[in-house]
């Protein structure tokens, strides 16, 4: 078993925690704060212990430096500021003496929030490749690790699997609970056991579909994936989103027809051309060239009710239609009702989903919500992440609090 944070002895030491505040924003302004209040328990925890905290978070996709300039965390820290009721210190450079300094000198209760952990990528990837020799240097800020920040367990990278290496580590509080929901609902998960599949790109998640196809009892696809197991079937698709690997074509033919039972693609969708903004539904076999599927029909909907009606365990990750635009959130507000009838059943994983039940009047329906995206999809798949590995076991640390 993963050590807990609260089995650990930790009274006013550094602790490196790792958070998740991966935000939406808009113009630098943050949109949404609930993965921010959701760290609340944990940060918490570790002032009731006089701890000096350490904390380490990625913002957005970092390519470049414009990107650099869009994804600052000091709006993170303004919000942390005002939800805690006191001053935060800043770091601007992650591995300069001076941010050392500041962590090595914070008193008991003191904050410290360093900048962007990705800023580390420009130039040399030194966070998303998994460099060593920058995860020590990051080891010496603190004296114990806690991870809390299930939605990046999934990633290989320095501040999430490579400072354990050097720590004492354990779970943070937030982590714990939400690998015990999914635990519960998923290592032996009540049958029917369905998911549903939405999102953009199938070669992103082929791996997953395929750990996940022996396991669950119904997959339901839509968005850009069902567009390309339609597309292997040689179904046009017209101008949808869809895969363009002949390789990964193949590998969705064998799926259907190693689990042709487990599959159900759509019926029917609503449609935009790319000429004009008119909208048409269409039966599934009849999209035109110029047509660009937006959104599941009214008879797709219908078959997919019915298969959540008959489930005793459903997973969703992916709305099922580009739900901002609200020409086309039918789809997935029709699914949420139908998920609502079995709310207690249902588990929600991955920021779009998250969004969509937020944005489309669903926030306070649905308990068993994931943070992650595709770090809940592979733990239901395969059992285990990078990050949670990493971890020290209890029986490994000999730092309990007796």
């Amino acid at each position: 078993m993963k050590q807990l944070l609260k089995k650990m002895y930790i009274d006013n030491k550094r602790i490196l925690l790792r958070c998740d505040f991966n935000v939406p924003t808009i113009g630098g302004n943050i949109t949404d704060e609930s993965k921010i209040i959701k760290s609340l328990e944990t940060i918490n925890y570790l002032l009731s212990k006089n701890c000096k905290i350490i904390i380490l978070s990625h913002l957005g996709r970092i390519k470049s430096q414009e990107d650099m300039k869009a994804n600052s965390l000091l709006p993170i820290k303004a919000v942390l500021e005002r939800l805690l009721n006191q001053q935060i210190k800043f770091a601007t450079d992650l591995l300069s003496e001076e941010t050392k300094n500041m962590a090595l000198n914070l008193q008991s209760k003191e904050i410290l929030l360093l900048e962007n952990t990705r800023f580390l990528d420009i130039p040399n990837n030194l966070e998303s490749n998994l460099n060593l020799d920058t995860a020590k240097k990051l080891s010496e800020l603190g004296e114990v690790y806690v991870f809390d920040a299930f939605a990046v367990a999934h990633r290989n990278h320095t501040t999430i699997v490579g400072i354990p290496k050097y720590l004492p580590s354990c779970l943070g509080l937030t982590a714990e609970k939400e690998i015990a929901m999914l635990d519960k609902f998923i290592k032996k998960p009540e049958k029917p056991f369905t998911v549903l599949m939405g999102g953009s790109k199938v070669d992103d998640k082929l791996k997953v579909i395929s750990a996940l196809l022996p396991k669950c009892d119904h997959l339901l696809v839509s968005g850009g994936i069902a567009n390309s197991f339609l597309s292997a079937l040689g179904l046009n698709v017209g101008s949808s989103l869809k895969t363009q690997e002949k390789e990964i074509e193949e590998e969705l033919k064998k799926l259907m027809l190693t689990y042709k039972e487990k599959f159900a693609l759509p019926l029917d969708a609503i449609c935009e051309a790319t000429y004009q903004s008119n909208i048409t539904i269409k039966a599934i076999n009849k999209i035109d060239d110029n047509d660009i599927i937006k959104d599941i029909g009214t008879k797709t909907v219908e078959k997919y009710s019915k298969i959540i009606q008959e489930s005793n365990t459903i997973f969703m990750n992916g709305p099922v239609g580009v739900y901002e635009e609200k020409e086309y959130a039918n789809g997935t507000i029709l699914i949420f009702n139908a998920l609502k009838a079995k709310k207690d059943q249902v588990i929600i994983g991955g920021g779009d989903t998250v969004g969509a039940i937020n944005t489309l009047g669903f926030k306070d329906v649905f308990k068993n919500i994931s943070s992650g995206g595709g770090a809940t999809l592979d733990y239901i798949a395969y059992g285990s992440l990078p990050g949670i590995d990493a971890l020290g076991e209890e029986d490994e640390i000999e730092v309990l609090d007796l």
